[in-house]
């Protein structure tokens, strides 16, 4: 159960809002005159909220998923009602508002009977395995032979494009690339069609377009050739492989129980379909684990959580991703808050990244918290350095302590979040002095997702 005194905060209520227009008119309902009947039980809040109609819309949100339901015409989730409730609920810490009820409104019963029988349903399924495993076993040989094939025909493609030249693509447009990255997706190789995309945008991106180019052809025969030798790998890496061509793996480790704070959530959209990553951090275990969820059609992915709150929860860990990526197996509600992860250095931050990719070739970024940093302006931008210089084994020290010279290490942030309202929001908590802040280190810098401020370690500020 959800403890009673646990309520989110307007800043993770609105961070749930799918858009800004529907996070201008949910917070005009989270004050009580519109709203009657409205009550929680540490699982659920309801209400009724006034509309232009003569019946009060019905409004009801599950807490432990989140999920949401209204009698409301709007096909968002969570609609302007959903998000008023949620914000009368998490401004109402005396309980008058929105008081703890002893029985659930039958209307709101039935709808949260139904999800949680479900919800049931879906684990057993998803715990039953394939009816028929031979079938199963054949369409994943014709997939892995299709692949193959496609693969085959992706080198020959690269073999061309160098003996032509890189220069000769610059001019060439999206055209002959979207061409080969449909050929990737008839041959059920997704990853391989992402890959090929990417090329398409670096011909004539900008000064130094040949070297990023030749890198990311090298990057995508690398993972061609993987594909081809795949039987010849270790079981790990083969299975890296197989996840970054696109082949999906089941979860197949330990279910893992822990007190997992939310720390960041993030969406990105590729065409029509919108891919939502949720970075989790256990209190007990110390591991990062992160969630995805997709969307399709317009429509937000399912799974959504307050950036913030601690989940009481089990997952379980897929083969591939690094040991990062996990399926959430169920939840029994939620904590309160309890700082920040514990962090590191900016050069040991930098070896993290190094040492993953000696496990994934292919890796972007790689999480990892920052203690002890602060924001500071450089010639090439922003970057977060060291509050402290770094006393190597050749250094120095003077009397105060410090190194000679005094030399912080520093981490460049990357082109996007140098653009993103996020950079000022984390320059403002930081004020000029050290925080703590979670985000992505990569090759092109570091994104931060989330900090902490010194003063009010218990909350998480979220920067996208």
């Amino acid at each position: 159960m959800t403890e009673q005194g646990v309520r989110w905060t307007s800043e993770q209520v609105l961070a749930l809002a799918p858009d800004d227009a529907s996070r201008r008119a949910g917070s005009k309902l989270g004050s009580p005159g519109p709203w009657s009947g409205a009550g929680c039980d540490g699982r659920a809040v309801w209400g009724l909220c006034e509309g232009s109609g003569k019946t009060p819309y019905r409004t009801v949100v599950d807490t432990t998923g989140p999920a949401y339901a209204c009698s409301c015409p709007s096909r968002k989730f969570p609609c302007k009602h959903a998000l008023g409730l949620l914000l009368l609920w998490a401004g109402d810490a005396a309980g008058t508002a929105v008081p703890t009820a002893g029985a659930v409104p039958d209307w709101a019963a039935e709808w949260l009977a139904g999800r949680r029988a479900r919800a049931e349903a879906a684990r057993a399924e998803a715990g039953s395995g394939p009816a028929d495993p031979e079938a199963a076993r054949r369409r994943a040989e014709r997939r892995a032979a299709r692949i193959t094939a496609g693969a085959q025909e992706l080198e020959q493609r690269l073999a061309d494009l160098l003996r032509g030249g890189l220069a000769s693509v610059e001019g060439a447009g999206y055209g002959l690339w979207e061409e080969t990255a449909a050929r990737m997706v008839d041959a059920q190789a997704p990853g391989l069609a992402g890959r090929v995309r990417e090329l398409g945008a670096i011909a004539g991106s900008g000064p130094g377009w040949p070297v990023r180019l030749l890198e990311e052809c090298a990057l995508t025969h690398l993972l061609d050739r993987a594909w081809l030798s795949a039987d010849r790998l270790p079981g790990p890496l083969a299975a890296t492989v197989r996840g970054r061509v696109g082949l999906p793996s089941p979860p197949e480790g330990p279910v893992l129980r822990d007190q997992w704070l939310v720390l960041a959530q993030c969406d990105a959209a590729v065409s029509r379909l919108t891919t939502r990553r949720i970075w989790l951090h256990g209190r007990s275990s110390g591991r990062t684990a992160l969630l995805l969820s997709f969307g399709a059609a317009g429509r937000p992915p399912q799974l959504a959580f307050p950036v913030g709150i601690v989940l009481d929860a089990e997952l379980r860990p897929y083969g591939s991703g690094g040991g990062l990526r996990a399926e959430l197996v169920d939840r029994f509600g939620t904590a309160a808050p309890a700082g920040p992860p514990p962090g590191t250095r900016v050069a040991d931050a930098v070896a993290a990244y190094g040492r993953a990719l000696r496990e994934d070739p292919w890796l972007d970024t790689w999480p990892v918290t920052l203690s002890d940093v602060v924001p500071a302006r450089a010639e090439y931008g922003w970057q977060l350095a060291d509050a402290r210089p770094h006393v190597g084994a050749g250094d120095t020290v003077d009397r105060d302590g410090g190194s000679a010279p005094d030399e912080r290490d520093a981490l460049p942030l990357t082109r996007t979040a140098q653009a993103h309202p996020g950079l000022w929001r984390l320059v403002a908590l930081s004020g000029g002095g050290p925080l703590s802040v979670f985000g992505e280190v990569g090759h092109e810098g570091f994104t931060p997702l989330a900090a902490w401020s010194p003063d009010d370690p218990g909350e998480t500020v979220p920067l996208v």
